[in-house]
Order: structure tokens, then C-alpha cells, then sequence
């Protein structure tokens, strides 16, 4: 179990490799990347990718006999419609997003990778390839770096589009992609489960509930740059007369 295997470790690269390309988490890299520092993104997906592995090498049995993986895959789904909404939540000041990012970019991207990883492609073919070759460190460290060559190059690209497209756009564009992986989960789950006619429904609620969520974010983020700028202009009124004094 604890032997270095090169074709299981090659075997868990490759593969790996291949189902995290145009996978849910390479987009999450890419679309971090693009709003925030890239060494704080790639520090967490590579945190996160490890603690995902571990649990999924060592324990991913277990953890899906105590809790389903449906249950599992639909928690994850939601999580990404409350991402998407995360991601527009606050146009604010740079000032403010450095204060607030020094721990919260890591431990945001971290959770979004990990909790992304439950039930995912890539965490059923880990866990297939170490029941297969019974070497869970061989596993691990190919899966772990596979992971984080395809990711890598969702960050590349995720740092190239920060410099040419305004950040309005990414945000629109990463809340969209969020939004789109999360009511595809949720489908994949509740499709076989509840049926068509109400899986529809459900997702014509989350839909409904994601505009309504927007409008009233946009909202107030209008209210909070209109009273920003008022008190910038007060600022500078005020700075003014005592110059002129």
C-alpha cells in the first residue's frame, strides 16, 4: 500500500489530467485567478487539492458510505450558486478588498476547491485508481500533481484575462459559470431522484432565487458607491475651504 508504483502513478496522472480539463474546479482556478493575487490562488487550490486527495485516498470509501454521494454532490451544487452570488457581492475600494482578502481569498478559494472536489469526476477516478492499484502514495502524488498541472493552467489563463477584460465583466462571467456548474449538479442529482416535472422546477426556483439575490446586490452596491462618493465629494469641500483659509 505504501510502495511507489510508476504506472500507478503515471496511470493517476494521465487520467487526472484529462477529467480535470474543462472540469468545474479548473474554471473555479481560472475565474479566482483572474480577480485575485495568483500566488494566494494557486497556494489554496494546492492546499486544497492535497486535503481532498488525502481524505479521497485514505478514506473515500468510508465517507461515502456515511454520507450518500448524491447528498454530497448536491450540497456541492448549491455551494456554487452561493459562489456565484459571492463574486458579485461587493464592488468595493481596493483598500477594503486587500483588508479583507488577507485571509479570506485563501480560506474562500480552499473551500470552494475542496467542497467542489465531493462527488466530482476526478475524486471517483482517485478513487477508483487506488482500489484498482493498491498504492495509495503513488496514487496520491500523481492524482496531486495531475490536479495541479490542469489547474495551473486554468490560473495562467485566469491571469491573462484579468489584464485584458474589465473586472465588471470576469465577475459577470465567473458568477455565470458558477451558476451554470451548480443548476447542472443539482440536475445530475435530483434528475433520477424526484423526476423531470419537479427537478424543472426546482431549478426555475434557484434561478428565481439567483436574480432576486442579484437585483437586490446590485442594488446595494449602487447605494454604497452613490454614499461613498458623497462623502468624497464632502472630503474634498471640506479640505478645500481649509485650504482657502
Amino acid at each position: 500500500m505504501l510502495d511507489f508504483s510508476l504506472a500507478a502513478f503515471a496511470a493517476s496522472f494521465v487520467l487526472i489530467v484529462l477529467a480535470e480539463m474543462g472540469d468545474k474546479t479548473q474554471f473555479l482556478a481560472m475565474s479566482f485567478a483572474a480577480r485575485y493575487n495568483v500566488y494566494k490562488v494557486l497556494s489554496a487550490v494546492f492546499l486544497a487539492t492535497m486535503a481532498s486527495f488525502a481524505i479521497t485516498v485514505a478514506v473515500g470509501q468510508l465517507l461515502i458510505a456515511v454520507a450518500p454521494l448524491d447528498v454530497i454532490s448536491l450540497a456541492a451544487s448549491l455551494s456554487f450558486i452561493g459562489f456565484g452570488l459571492w463574486v458579485l457581492r461587493g464592488e468595493k475600494p481596493k483598500n477594503a478588498d486587500k483588508k479583507a482578502s488577507r485571509f479570506g481569498v485563501v480560506g474562500t478559494v480552499f473551500l470552494a476547491f475542496f467542497i467542489a472536489e465531493f462527488g466530482d469526476k476526478t475524486q471517483l477516478a482517485t478513487i477508483s485508481l487506488a482500489a484498482q492499484y493498491q498504492s495509495a502514495v503513488s496514487v496520491f502524488i500523481g492524482a496531486t500533481l495531475g490536479m495541479l498541472l490542469a489547474d495551473g493552467i486554468g490560473i495562467v489563463a485566469g491571469v491573462v484575462l484579468g489584464k485584458r477584460i474589465p473586472q465588471r465583466t470576469i465577475n459577470w462571467v465567473s458568477a455565470t459559470i458558477f451558476l451554470v456548474f451548480g443548476l447542472v449538479g443539482v440536475y445530475d442529482v435530483l434528475s433520477s431522484k424526484i423526476g423531470l416535472a419537479y427537478t424543472a422546477l426546482t431549478l426555475m426556483l434557484l434561478i428565481f432565487f439567483f436574480i432576486s439575490a442579484i437585483i437586490f446586490i446590485t442594488r446595494r452596491n449602487r447605494a454604497e458607491n452613490s454614499a461613498r462618493m458623497h462623502m468624497q465629494t464632502k472630503i474634498r469641500a471640506i479640505r478645500l475651504r481649509s485650504f482657502n483659509a
